[in-house]
């Protein structure tokens, strides 16, 4: 494919006898922002790492940019960023001294002025003389990205860069990239957020290191077939096991507070259905609504 940026063909990889990749093949389109999505110890940085030469794969095939990355270990270094989960800012530096070190590393020159364009763009121009360690942890995962991209990298892997973030700077963060989509970037993003997912425009589903599904979060939840009967009840677990017992073939769990129940429309009405509980359980309210990431992610996990 001629717009196919990154190729990964039948990736494996174990530690210790625990295979945390298991036959991993996908591909990212240039401009596209791809999100790696999966709970902890699904194998999410241990695919970007692998990607990145940072560990060596035990088997399977890595194109970057159309080339092998591993007879060409330039690619990474020059036309790649990377974000990890343990990025290391120098927090008795100021925030301009951490991205001109990160210049230097890099070998950028007269790098002033990408530094002031980069500030701008993070919205951290009022912090530039601040110490790295009087950051906020938003503050500090924008300074991050900042340092990343300080060398004008066209593929951009972010390994889980919200985690641990407040939810306002989470939002923020999430704004900027979609400002760096605009100027070409292609982003890969690695998170247990199903949310997030919901804003990539492709996704790979992970779980135990196999890929279980990739496509768009509208086509796999289409694809799921079923709407989602959504109830508030006075004491929604103790709703759920009743249910459970009651009606063993339909998939239902519980969200938060709220009681899940996949309908099939063309087989079940819910009135009909809501009719049948109602007179058991104290039920508050409930909606029809379109499955969220979350449910397709559990009902593919039960189909592996």
């Amino acid at each position: 494919m001629p717009n196919t940026l990154l190729s990964t063909s039948d990736l494996h990889h174990s530690f210790a006898g625990i295979q945390a990749l298991n036959g991993i093949s996908l591909s990212v389109k240039k401009g596209e922002l791809f999100g790696i999505i999966g709970p902890d110890g699904a194998g999410k940085s241990t695919l970007i790492r692998s990607i990145l030469g940072i560990i060596e794969p035990d088997q399977g095939d890595i194109q970057l940019f159309g080339e092998d990355r591993r007879k060409n270990r330039n690619l990474v270094k020059t036309r790649a960023g990377y974000l990890s989960q343990q990025f290391s800012l120098y927090e008795d530096l100021t925030v301009k001294e951490n991205i001109e070190f990160f210049a230097r590393i890099h070998g950028v020159e007269n790098f002033n002025e990408r530094r002031i364009e980069l500030l701008e763009f993070t919205r951290m121009t009022p912090f530039g003389d601040r110490l790295a360690g009087k950051l906020s942890g938003g503050m500090k995962q924008k300074l991050a990205l900042a340092c990343t991209l300080i060398h004008k990298p066209e593929i951009l892997f972010l390994d889980e860069p919200t985690t641990g973030v407040d939810p306002l700077s989470r939002r923020d963060f999430w704004k900027i990239l979609f400002d760096l989509l605009k100027t070409g970037l292609t982003i890969i993003v690695a998170t247990p957020y199903m949310d997030e997912a919901e804003r990539c425009h492709r996704i790979a589903l992970i779980h135990k290191g196999k890929l279980i599904a990739i496509a768009t979060p509208e086509d796999l939840k289409n694809e799921l077939g079923f709407k989602v009967l959504e109830i508030v009840a006075a004491d929604p677990r103790k709703l759920l096991k009743v249910m459970k017992s009651t009606f063993s073939e339909i998939d239902m769990h519980l969200v938060g507070e709220r009681v899940h129940i996949l309908l099939n429309p063309a087989q079940t009405n819910p009135d009909v259905f809501i009719s049948s509980i109602s007179g058991k359980n104290e039920i508050t309210s409930w909606r029809v609504t379109e499955p969220s990431m979350e449910t397709v992610f559990i009902q593919r996990i039960g189909q592996g």
